[in-house]
């Protein structure tokens, strides 16, 4: 079981599903009963987190009505942007969310290093509102205390967006459909951060997934957590309702 805070990016625009996303943000969008942040938040309840920061941007006010159950006002908004924790009950488990404001423009980098602030511990869980995973926490803590490198990312097999043909002379000799990709991986979020990575995030306008992974790659503080289990992220409406589908089986 552990006791590492896990923070949770859900400040992004979300504008590849645009149609939806300009009413709610991405994190809100409901996958059957609940939206997907709380299957993310489940998968962690799961494996003995009790303590969420959520760092908001695009729409927050949308996600602070969702689980405070109650309109927000502009002057509500501004008491928050050093934190708003609540005590809250999820899948019958007791947890505290602390909402951060991270700024309507803020890149991923910029919201981790001011989310990053509000935790005193060694290390903390960070993942991004709009992917689910049946991922072992346990395994990938592990791993990262074993190592002992500055992050540790869950690495997962890219999904497969369209069927294979293989063909010659015009001929197909070979048909498969949407089949995932085994002979590469990507990130699947999921990660494992030392407070001491921090420092390598220069501001707000820095994205998380460029020079600061780039240059701790570079400088061997990078392990991968490889996962062959189930992973799904929310990108497109067909992604939308292939997890309402495996969460409708798996819930």
């Amino acid at each position: 079981m552990s006791q590492l805070k896990t923070v949770i990016l859900a400040g992004g625009k979300g504008s590849r599903l645009e149609e939806i996303t300009k009413v709610i943000p991405k994190p809100l969008v409901k996958l059957g009963r609940y939206p997907i942040i709380i299957y993310i938040i489940k998968l962690y309840l799961k494996y003995g987190v009790r303590h969420f920061i959520i760092a908001l941007g695009y729409k927050s006010e949308k996600i602070l009505e969702y689980f405070l159950n109650k309109k927000i006002n502009q002057n509500f908004l501004k008491n928050f942007k050093k934190g708003y924790t609540i005590k809250k009950k999820i899948f019958k488990k007791n947890c505290t969310i602390t909402f951060l404001y991270t700024g309507s423009k803020t890149m991923t980098g910029g919201r981790v290093k001011r989310a990053g602030k509000l935790i005193n511990d060694k290390n903390f869980f960070l993942t991004y509102g709009d992917g689910v995973s049946d991922v072992n926490l346990n395994k990938l803590k592990y791993l990262h205390n074993k190592k002992k490198k500055l992050v540790t990312v869950t690495a997962v097999r890219p999904p497969a967006r369209f069927g294979e043909l293989k063909i010659s002379n015009n001929n197909v000799k070979y048909f498969s459909e949407k089949k995932t990709i085994k002979t590469s991986w990507i990130n699947g979020g999921f990660f494992i951060i030392n407070k001491k990575f921090l420092k390598y995030i220069k501001n707000d306008n820095s994205i998380l997934e460029r020079s600061p992974l780039e240059l701790m790659a570079k400088k061997k503080q990078l392990i991968a957590f490889k996962h062959n289990g189930f992973w799904q992220c929310m990108d497109t409406k067909r992604d939308i309702d292939k997890l309402k589908e495996i969460l409708k089986k798996k819930y």
